[in-house]
């Protein structure tokens, strides 16, 4: 069952950034609840991936703060956040293709020992190989796990790098864009595995293109529109909005 919290696993407050004249992110900010899904949304070239990276410590913002669980973590390198309990998958896939799916998992898995051991065998560390198990098991991919992991398909792929990402145990996971080019099928099938991880208690934020999936599997949507947001709330109060329509849902229904 999703816990019945308003207390906030993520807050952003003022987030900004510039590349030269261009703003990026200009000022935004927002609360993800714990134990919830909050999914980011608005037109290409909004600002989505630009404030993933700002939140996951890809880039250092030019002003403002991100907190998580009641911490400042704001310019935190990506290994700090993870540490902090912030992990996040990519809009391009990033797996060690030349690699088995299992040795994928056992090197994120190693995280569990504090980052000893890196080079040991599986084997030699119960903890990382208990991980392995569990998340192959848990994501079905027992039939693929000694297989390279490029030649899975394309949504194998995708949900493999959401194994890894929970490889660590994070308490909020950030997904960007997990169904890029995925076929309804695979779609489904991982808006049913985002919405399952979220009923066991993990936190989800989530950039994503699927407009009716956003607001099928989402507890709370923002929307970003030229770097700045522009309205947020619950899925359908969001989709009845006159000015989100105009600049989003009008674009969309056009394209």
């Amino acid at each position: 069952m999703k816990p019945t919290t308003d207390e906030a696993i993520l807050q952003v407050r003022g987030l900004t950034v510039r590349f030269g004249s261009l703003v990026a992110v200009d000022g935004f900010g927002f609360d993800a609840q714990r134990g919830h899904i909050t999914a980011v949304i608005g037109p290409n070239g909004a600002g989505k991936s630009s404030l993933f990276n700002l939140i996951s410590g890809a880039i250092r913002p030019s002003a403002g703060q991100v907190l998580l669980e009641g911490h400042d973590v704001t310019g935190a390198s990506p290994d700090r956040m993870l540490a902090a309990g912030l992990s996040r998958s990519f809009q391009i896939t990033n797996l060690f293709f030349e690699l088995p799916v299992r040795e994928n998992l056992r090197l994120a898995a190693q995280f569990v020992e504090a980052g000893r051991g890196l080079l040991r065998h599986v084997s030699a560390s119960r903890a990382a190989q208990q991980r392995v198990e569990e998340l192959i098991e848990r994501f079905s991919l027992q039939a693929r796990a000694n297989e390279l992991a490029g030649f899975l398909s394309h949504g194998e792929q995708r949900r493999l790098e959401i194994a890894v990402a929970l490889a660590a145990r994070p308490r909020l996971l950030l997904l960007d864009e997990p169904t890029q080019g995925m076929s309804h099928a695979d779609t489904q099938d991982t808006a049913e595995l985002i919405s399952g991880l979220a009923d066991e208690g993990l936190s989800i934020l989530l950039v994503e293109h699927d407009v009716d999936l956003v607001m099928n599997l989402s507890d709370h949507v923002v929307v970003m529109h030229q770097g700045a947001k522009l309205a947020e709330g619950r899925p359908e109060s969001v989709r009845a909005d006159p000015a989100v329509q105009a600049a989003y849902f009008g674009e969309a229904a056009h394209a």
